[in-house]
């Protein structure tokens, strides 16, 4: 006698009862396997992208904006600081590092950062092709950029105003590939990065250009000038000309000057030197400077704090959908066996043991309950695709790999103690089954 295919005999034969059971436990486990593939997925990316990070500085406004801005790149940034500033602050005893970045175009959605070589150090990114950027209008894309939009090392493209597509091409400033980062399972996958000139290059082009037509027009000025009063005295002339390049040189230091402090970033990757800088800087920054700083671990252990009320909502009601589901099985396999009794009472006559009686109603209820299991394991992988689609498209982040984790094992062990316990009335019933009188009664 065949226990396994008696009991996938039994379950199709009562096939409504059997689909309602196995459509609740598909959705109580594929919600809860869902939630945890993505809160994993979630977890992972912070983690990664938070890594060697103190400290982030950055213009006044919400700290988490700004941690989400310029650490995930997936908000719009809290404005811009004055460089001169931030470079004081990186000469600051407990700084050990200060990464500069600056953003504010994208290329076919994609970010373009400027930045410096310390920046894909951070992440122990290395070069797939080509090299790193060195000069501006150079850039390094990451992996996830160059395998979506086909880019190799020699393309040229033109950015684009703003962090979105449809912004305004900036098609007189035409950046060059000269190399593509290794898959890093980080923020750089989906950035594209230049050096720090090259952002200001492509958004100081205008004022360069008025700055020109102005010092042309001071230009023919000057000359007219000259050209007026070439016949006063030759000592007149050399007192005036020494006076006017002692104007000049007065007046070209000072614009040197004046565009050093106009030079802006977006915000500043800081790392410490040591634990103590996170107890004092931060606070002296935000109360003696214009800046704004934040700290990545508060604000996101802050973020998942939220988040977490609404997970561990989803998590009860997929528990209970589980136990509705073990209530179904149960029923199932109840009101099965007292239509099937006499036909239990037979199988007795015919030389069917009780454990092996016992063990086709509890195998009943293990098989159903493994099935939904596998069907809301693919139910929670097909979720976890459309999630990952999602957030390629919303926010070009994709979850790297599907993987089997820890806590599944704990879900199946679940949902088969679920369907062992549902079975285990029936079970005893068939155990202490009157063959006599039963077969008497019908």
């Amino acid at each position: 006698m065949n226990i396994f295919l008696l009991s996938i005999r039994n379950m199709t034969s009562r096939p409504l009862s059997t689909v309602l059971s196995l459509i609740l436990l598909t959705l109580g486990v594929g919600i809860i396997s869902l939630i945890l593939q993505v809160n994993h997925h979630i977890q992972e990316q912070m983690a990664n992208n938070v890594r060697g990070i103190n400290m982030v500085v950055g213009a006044k406004g919400s700290p988490l904006q700004l941690i989400l801005s310029a650490v995930y790149h997936i908000d719009a940034p809290t404005g811009n600081i004055s460089l001169k500033e931030a470079e004081e602050l990186q000469k600051n005893g407990m700084v050990e590092l200060g990464i500069p970045l600056s953003y504010g175009d994208s290329y076919e959605g994609y970010r373009i950062v400027g930045t410096d070589h310390n920046y894909p150090t951070l992440y122990n990114a290395e070069v797939a092709e080509g090299r790193l950027w060195k000069d501006p209008l150079e850039v390094t894309v990451g992996a996830s950029v160059a395998r979506i939009l086909g880019m190799k090392i020699g393309d040229t493209f033109a950015g684009a105003h703003g962090l979105s597509e449809g912004g305004e091409s900036h098609d007189d400033h035409q950046y060059e590939i000269v190399g593509i980062l290794k898959h890093s399972n980080s923020v750089l996958d989906q950035l594209i990065l230049t050096d720090t000139r090259s952002v200001w290059a492509v958004h100081d082009h205008g004022d360069e250009h008025e700055e020109g037509e102005h010092h042309d027009d001071e230009h023919d000025d000057h000359d007219h000038e000259a050209h007026d009063e070439e016949h006063e005295g030759e000592h007149d002339d050399h007192d005036h000309e020494a006076h006017d390049e002692e104007h000049e040189g007065e007046h070209d230091e000072h614009d040197h000057e004046d565009h050093g402090e106009e030079r802006e970033i977006t915000a500043m990757l800081v790392k410490f030197r040591n634990p103590i800088a996170l107890l004092q800087l931060p606070r002296r920054v935000n109360e003696t400077t214009n800046m704004q700083a934040a700290v990545p671990s508060y604000e996101i252990n802050r973020l998942f704090s939220l988040m977490g009320v609404g997970i561990d909502t989803l998590n009860t009601i997929a528990l209970v959908i589980m136990l509705v589901s073990g209530l179904s099985v149960f029923i199932s396999l109840y009101n099965a066996l007292r239509d099937r009794m006499y036909e239990m009472a037979l199988m007795r006559t015919y030389g069917a043991t009780r454990w092996q009686l016992v063990w086709l109603v509890l195998q009943e209820g293990l098989l159903l309950t493994l099935f939904g299991f596998l069907l809301g394991f693919i139910f929670s992988r097909l979720g976890l695709w459309l999630v990952s689609q999602f957030m390629q498209s919303s926010y070009h982040y994709e979850f790297a790999g599907w993987f089997w984790l820890p806590e599944e094992m704990w879900l199946l062990g679940i949902a088969l103690s679920i369907g062992l316990v549902a079975a285990l009335l029936p079970a005893i019933q068939i155990f202490n089954i009157n063959i006599s009188k039963t077969l008497a009664n019908d």
